[in-house]
């Protein structure tokens, strides 16, 4: 019997990293008995690098050089990341993807976050726009809108939920995945990930 290992997947849209790291995540569940949990977590990008217009010059080239490396990642798998003209919150689009998990269509959600995001099609602070890919995905987009509407009622307890367990597992980036308690964090990691999944016997 088929008894996969929950492998947690801290993500965010905003992260071209997570971006990068989405897709191989999906795989791991057809390579391995795992199931990947799809957790949001947000990261305070001014608090780490600093406003836009405030960094100094060396986390000027220090962010450059980061998104130059993810497009080098994306280039090799014929991805566009075009890096955002300012630091965006990703709060209504996690709110967006609760919504779809919820109505079993996450993926068709996500993949169109990401990409529209990442080729600066998407304005992921609007939340008619986050509202029209839910029902391009076949989401009813209701739960969505009350979200929205009264954040404190459910959305924020729902979101705070899970970075109070981001914080039990240690995270403080993403993309970070979690299996029997070890940490990776970072597209990059993931062939550490996978041989970790392997001496654990999880290969199909």
């Amino acid at each position: 019997m088929d008894n996969p290992a929950e492998l947690k997947f801290y993500f965010a849209y905003t992260s071209p990293f997570t971006y990068l790291a989405y897709e191989p995540a999906r795989a791991l569940e057809r390579s391995h008995r795992v199931r990947v949990r799809f957790i949001p977590h947000g990261v305070n990008i001014r608090r780490v690098y600093g406003d836009t217009a405030e960094r100094t010059r060396r986390d000027q080239l220090k962010v450059r050089y980061l998104y130059l490396d993810a497009r080098r990642f994306a280039a090799e798998r014929g991805l566009t990341i075009l890096p955002p003209k300012k630091i965006y919150s990703a709060r209504f689009a996690f709110y967006g993807g609760m919504v779809a998990e919820d109505q079993g269509l996450f993926h068709p959600y996500s993949e169109r976050v990401f990409e529209r995001f990442w080729k600066r099609a998407l304005e992921v602070e609007d939340p008619a726009a986050l509202a029209a890919i839910l029902r391009e995905a076949g989401a009813d987009p209701a739960p969505f809108e009350r979200y929205v509407g009264n954040e404190e009622l459910e959305a924020k307890p729902r979101l705070k939920a899970c970075f109070a367990e981001a914080d039990r597992d240690h995270v403080f980036g993403v993309p970070t995945f979690v299996i029997d308690g070890e940490l990776f964090w970072g597209y990059d990691r993931m062939e550490w990930l996978v041989r970790k999944l392997d001496a654990m016997g999880l290969r199909r």
